[in-house]
């Protein structure tokens, strides 16, 4: 009886911290992938939902700006996030306003392309990586290019990095869920 007591005690305690773990959904569906001149939105980086998406560091074999632009699922109509440097294939990262425990990143890419992705805390350590050989690739050629998920989880994710493309692949981030820290305020170390 007192364990059925104590465990009706904390249904409501459990349900709270569920609430609290509830789920961030970044979609990239307010992104303009392409301008009224025709030519393709590349920005320095995008803010969503308090998340900033930009390039992991400044190219380093040539001296262009680094951008991101917005690649659109042909099949779906999503808007999906990308390095928008062809020629030198440079991580996305996309930084949390507070820590997070859990990332999914929905994506797709390139026919053979590898991914990686892989969640860092406050002092850029990584605590956690996923990776794929091949992204998952069509069955014939009518088919629609499949989007893909990868999940990172750690105690304190600060921000994540998705890579893999070779020179002239793409990958793109086509949604990012992830699961704030309860309070989310403390940097501890994982």
């Amino acid at each position: 009886m007192k364990r059925a007591s104590a465990l009706i005690l904390l249904l409501p305690a459990l349900a709270a911290c569920a609430a609290a773990a509830e789920q961030v959904i970044v979609d990239f569906e307010t992104a303009v992938p392409v301008l009224p001149d025709g030519k393709a939105n590349r920005l320095p980086q995008w803010e969503e939902k308090g998340v900033v998406f930009a390039l992991a560091h400044e190219p380093r074999q040539s001296k262009a700006k680094g951008l991101v632009m917005f690649f659109t699922h042909l099949t779906s109509g999503h808007k999906g996030i990308v390095c928008a440097m062809a020629t030198e294939p440079i991580p996305v990262r996309a930084t949390f306003p507070k820590p997070v425990s859990a990332v999914t990143v929905a994506m797709w890419g390139s026919t053979g392309t590898p991914a990686l992705l892989e969640a860092f805390d406050s002092e850029g350590n990584i605590v956690d990586r996923k990776a794929l050989d091949s992204v998952p690739g069509r069955k014939a050629p009518g088919d629609p290019v499949p989007i893909f998920t990868m999940t990172v989880s750690a105690r304190q994710i600060s921000y994540i990095e998705f890579s893999g493309p070779r020179e002239g692949e793409y990958l793109a981030a086509d949604e990012v869920r992830f699961t704030p820290v309860e309070g989310g305020a403390g940097d501890s170390k994982e």
